[in-house]
């Protein structure tokens, strides 16, 4: 049996990897689970799947764990804290490693599995997006998997030669499709008076709060932009976005004969998370099949940048460089932050993305190399206080100010 590391595991990530492996207990092992906080979710996945190893980064919850561990009769191992998680990553028992822990909070797991070597599960595109030169390179010198996660990619992945973007085998471009979110078929002004709770409710995938958050911005897909460049090592320009609602075409590949290859599939991340544990080959999963003739048609259209400038905003990060892309991921993870604790409205969201990354660009940061881990926590400092700046002058998120403007 292949031993594997669930990072994130109480996640929705975590959540739909545990069940694709607990229905291969001949092929896999669980042999550890590690997460942020929530200890009560991780201690029913320690009873169930007896994992060797356990981590929270949350050294106060690390502690209760082991107590609850300990009363139930399990000897698995706890450890604290990031260097507990970053612990976990690095396991020669563990050589498959899905690193679904969301946000800049997963970038030293991550790199850390790609110094070890592991089989790379890449469901945390954040790290692509702040560190991507730096986590390839590593991936690369320590011989490395790495295989994309994100529904998108794991579909372009599926569609090119060899997983490459190489124009010598004919690739002309990469697209992205996008649902839209919930918000594709509302007007402006419906827009700037949503919820959180409107926010998050995605019309067709499950996912975290901070991750449907984005979807509804499309600064999701601009992530994933910059995470397609940092994988393939294409130029932006060959990198496209479709809006299509159904989220039945995860990606496409535009060939210079004028093809197209397409990747279908339900909505459901157990199809990718299955495609990487199984790669080269495949493994069987429960997702509900394709009933193209019920399904009856798929649409497309092009995203509308006037309402959802969230793309624009990360291709002018990625034409900066990875300092650019850095500061762009960490500004977004403040403002989606501060909306969903109700300290801003929606649209404040991108207001303050594209007011930090309009400073930062024109500041003495711009030309910083992100080659270790010191400089980009510079930068995520940098673009965390800017945005904290932000909301400061601007009460309320500004939502006032613009509706009497």
């Amino acid at each position: 049996m292949i031993g594997v590391a669930v990072l994130g595991s109480t996640g929705t990530i975590g959540d739909s990897t545990l069940d694709v492996l607990a229905r291969h207990p001949a092929d896999f092992r669980v042999v550890a689970l590690g997460a942020g906080r929530d200890v009560g979710k991780l201690a029913d996945q320690c009873r169930r799947f007896r994992p060797d190893y356990a981590a929270l980064a949350d050294p106060d919850r690390a502690l209760q764990l082991e107590r609850e561990l300990r009363a139930a009769g399990l000897t698995t191992r706890v450890l604290a804290g990031e260097q507990g998680i970053e612990a976990l990553a690095c396991l020669p028992e563990a050589p498959y490693v899905m690193a679904g822990i969301v946000g800049a909070a997963g970038l030293r797991s991550t790199l850390a599995a790609a110094r070890a070597g592991q089989r790379l599960m890449i469901a945390n595109k954040e790290s692509l997006v702040m560190a991507g030169p730096l986590l390839i390179a590593a991936a690369r010198a320590a011989g490395a998997t790495l295989l994309p996660i994100d529904s998108e990619h794991n579909g372009l992945f599926q569609c090119l030669p060899n997983g490459e973007a190489d124009p010598a085998h004919g690739v002309d471009r990469l697209w992205l499709t996008a649902s839209g979110g919930p918000f594709l078929r509302w007007s402006a002004e419906q827009i700037a008076a949503a919820t959180v709770e409107q926010a998050v409710a995605h019309p067709n995938w499950q996912m975290g709060r901070k991750i449907s958050v984005d979807s509804a911005t499309l600064m999701n897909k601009g992530l994933e932009v910059i995470e397609a460049q940092r994988l393939f090592d294409v130029g932006p320009e060959r990198i496209g976005v479709l809006v299509h609602p159904q989220s039945i075409v995860h990606a496409l590949v535009e060939y210079g004969d004028g093809s197209f290859l397409a990747h279908l599939g339900a909505p459901d991340m157990r199809t990718p998370i299955a495609y990487a544990l199984g790669w080269p080959d495949r493994i069987e999963t429960e997702v509900a099949r394709l009933d193209l003739a019920a399904l009856g048609s798929l649409d497309f259209c092009a995203v509308d940048a006037g309402r959802f400038p969230a793309i624009n905003l990360a291709r002018q990060a990625l034409e900066a460089g990875p300092a650019g892309t850095t500061v762009l991921n960490c500004a977004n993870e403040s403002a989606v932050s501060a909306f969903i604790a109700g300290h801003c409205g929606f649209l404040d969201i991108s207001l303050l993305v594209g007011d930090v990354l309009s400073r930062f660009l024109s500041g003495n940061l711009a030309g910083t190399a992100c080659e270790t881990l010191e400089e980009i926590g510079q930068l995520d400092r940098y673009a965390r206080f800017l945005a904290e700046e932000w909301l400061k002058r601007s009460p309320g998120g500004g939502a006032e100010g613009r509706a009497l403007g």
